[in-house]
């Protein structure tokens, strides 16, 4: 007869996280607006829960300060974001930290369980969260914007991005539909939802722009200047109008059906990480950082981004 403990024992795993940077989100405020920096730019800024938790921690911060009125997201580096690490030396994946939500630690969870619960915190929840702050939000992105930095940018209220910005979710590939902030036929078209997921082709800045995904396309040197040249005026709108106006907004998504939509999007994805980890005895379908960075190399279609190229060799679970 096994050991009360065997259980645990088979699912027990150690993390062997080594992190290049302290400080993985930069904080900065200048005239009333706060700049949150995802600072991992020697790997493009893959998401790890290092990341994740300080820029919970971050959002957190701005929203506490009554000095701020709007709050930007960027990335540093060539990319915006890469998407969550899936093979860096600072991937966390079996490291617990403090949790924001109600949901227990997914370290040492036995079998789906590990994920489920990890993804509802870090993933899900945090996205949520972030997306419902009581502050303008406004996403400013260049280069690479891939999976998990598509959840980044979606749960702000703005987006304004360089015109060598490019989007993607190629999850598909793994076997996978779309990231877990599940907010693609949102965001799109359905159809061209369907198109985004179904070829895992890089979006263009510029059909981003025309799908109604992205508020303004400008020249890379304009980008920062027309980000804040936004967020000030903004700022001038009185705090709590600002506030419930996005509330009011954020609310006639929710009545056509965005949150139940994710929920059901994220079972599914969960469903597709224990279905691969069956037959492959992965839960990303064999796809490593470099492998999924191989499958986003230019296609046939320059129509739909193949010009673009990033350095990027981290893209997404």
């Amino acid at each position: 007869m096994k050991p009360d403990n065997a259980s645990e024992q088979l699912v027990r795993r150690e993390d062997h996280s080594v992190y290049e940077t302290a400080e993985p989100v930069l904080y900065s405020v200048k005239d009333g607006v706060a700049t949150l920096t995802i600072n991992r730019p020697e790997f493009h800024n893959a998401q790890n829960s290092q990341m994740t938790y300080a820029l919970d921690a971050a959002f957190r911060r701005a929203v506490d300060d009554d000095q701020v009125k709007v709050i930007v997201l960027c990335g540093a580096g060539k990319h915006f974001s890469a998407g969550h690490d899936i093979g860096t030396p600072g991937r966390d994946i079996n490291q617990s930290f403090a949790r924001t939500s109600m949901w227990y630690d997914h370290v040492n969870k036995p079998g789906g369980e590990f994920l489920y619960a990890r993804e509802q915190e870090v993933y899900l929840g945090m996205c949520r969260r972030w997306r419902d702050l009581p502050k303008p939000t406004i996403a400013m992105v260049h280069g690479a914007c891939v999976a998990g930095g598509l959840m980044l940018a979606w749960v702000c209220d703005l987006i304004v991005a360089s015109d060598d910005a490019f989007f993607a979710d190629p999850v598909v590939r793994m076997g996978i539909p779309g990231v877990e902030y599940f907010a693609h036929p949102y965001e799109l078209n359905p159809r061209i939802a369907k198109e985004f997921l179904f070829l895992g082709d890089r979006m263009p800045a510029a059909r981003a722009y025309e799908m109604g995904m992205v508020n303004r396309v400008v020249p890379r040197a304009a980008l920062e200047q027309t980000t804040y040249d936004i967020a000030q005026r903004i700022g001038k709108m009185p705090r709590m109008g600002l506030a419930l106006t996005k509330q009011a907004i954020n609310h006639v998504e929710e009545l056509q059906g965005k949150r139940a939509a994710m929920d059901a999007a994220f079972g599914w994805h969960h469903f597709a990480h224990v279905h691969n980890e069956l037959i492959s005895g992965d839960k990303l379908g064999g796809y490593d950082a470099k492998a999924m960075a191989s499958s986003q190399r230019p296609a046939a279609d320059p129509g739909n981004g193949a010009d673009n190229k990033t350095e990027s060799d981290n893209l997404e679970s």
